[in-house]
């Protein structure tokens, strides 16, 4: 009988072996025409996806030279959103305030990628029907079939599943591996990570 670690890591590198590779390339040539053209980087999620979206904005900024943000970094205008308009519209107004605009890139990082029907995520759907509207290109690292955010992505990475009992934490969890390989990607990286750069010092 297999044990369950031996599992959890086996699904882990079956999803690994299944990822798209044209796919993310083709999500780091678009990055690299955001910050070319001084576009800005915003980052979307809820729950776990939150604080990938938290981790990925310091690496992007730090490691990749991107002007980026997360509403979910400041809980204050979060909350005072959430509480005075509505969940819904908690994002979506945020982006308006951040004066959102083409040069700009929205990336989601959701399990579902935002469903109206199911009343998952919905302030993600606004966000995005709000991109799409004003011609910001949309990115997304989302589960299952990709939700309201593949529909409308201009490149989308949908994590494969592999075991439907699984969809949320195998996600969540590829949502960080692939954020790190973008922020590592020779194409993007433009800053040094501190114990790579000390490698040749006597330190350990």
């Amino acid at each position: 009988m297999v044990c369950y670690p031996e599992q959890f890591l086996k699904q882990i590198k079956d999803i690994a072996s299944l990822m798209p590779i044209n796919t993310i390339e083709q999500l780091v040539k678009e990055l690299v025409q955001v910050r070319e053209v001084g576009g800005r980087l915003f980052l979307l999620g809820v729950g776990g996806s939150a604080a990938n979206a938290s981790h990925a904005v310091n690496d992007f900024r730090k490691i990749c030279n991107f002007e980026c943000y997360t509403p979910t970094d400041n809980v204050s205008e979060l909350s005072a959103r959430t509480n005075d308009e509505g969940w819904e519209t908690s994002f979506v107004e945020w982006l308006r305030t951040s004066h959102l605009n083409k040069k700009d890139a929205l990336f989601i990082l959701s399990v579902g990628g935002g469903n109206l029907e199911k009343n998952v995520s919905p302030n993600i759907v606004a966000a995005l029907r709000y991109a799409k509207e004003i011609g910001t290109k949309i990115f997304g690292i989302v589960g299952r079939d990709g939700g309201y955010t593949k529909k409308v992505a201009d490149c989308c990475l949908v994590v494969p599943t592999v075991d439907d009992s699984m969809v949320t934490f195998h996600t969540e969890a590829f949502q960080s591996v692939l954020c790190h390989l973008l922020a590592a990607h020779p194409k993007l990286k433009q800053v040094a990570t501190k114990w790579e750069s000390l490698q040749n010092e006597n330190i350990y």
